[in-house]
């Protein structure tokens, strides 16, 4: 099976050294959480709360464009859940014996709550700024790809949910374009 295949090839990189594991371990699980401080940064600089002469006000207008990056992205997860509470897909260091686990990870492998957290977080401000989005995008990644090399999903958790972060972003765009944007 490709799925296993390509898993394979990505979690061979782990356990050859310590730098690269704890390369791995970072950007799996605590790049993460650095993602989430810089998109609300970037998305406080982009709408130019901080840079405003009244941060409050300006944040007043601005909030539901901000939020809704972060609400696309939790949506995203929520969905996620649901799905995999559904299809019970076990993680790979269950499927095989021989495969040892760098993160402490629980539950069900499909699909990755991460990936499609970060995809639908990258993807809604790529919607607005296309520049940062690929940057985003791009950190959606390198977050999916580490959580394969950690041994923790498959390839087809991450990617396959790639596709509703984006699915799920878009959606929110379109619903805040036909109920909060004036035209």
């Amino acid at each position: 099976m490709i799925n296993n295949k390509i898993f394979f090839f990505f979690y061979n990189f782990a356990h050859q050294s310590i730098f690269f594991d704890r390369l791995v371990i970072f950007f799996a699980d605590i790049f993460p959480y650095i993602v989430i401080v810089l998109a609300g940064i970037f998305l406080l600089v982009h709408h130019e709360v901080i840079t405003s002469k009244n941060p409050f006000s300006a944040l007043a207008q601005k909030w539901k464009e901000i939020v809704l990056v972060f609400f696309s992205g939790i949506f995203a997860w929520c969905i996620s859940q649901v799905i995999k509470f559904l299809i019970h897909n076990p993680r790979p260091f269950l499927a095989f014996p021989n495969v040892s686990s760098l993160l402490p990870e629980s539950g069900f492998a499909f699909p990755s709550g991460h990936a499609t957290f970060y995809m639908a977080l990258a993807f809604s401000i790529f919607l607005s700024h296309k520049k940062a989005g690929f940057v985003f995008i791009f950190f959606a990644f390198l977050i999916g790809i580490a959580r394969i090399i950690a041994g923790v999903h498959f390839p087809i958790d991450i990617l396959g949910v790639f596709i509703l972060g984006i699915f799920i972003a878009y959606s929110m765009e379109l619903l805040y374009n036909i109920f909060f944007k004036k035209n």
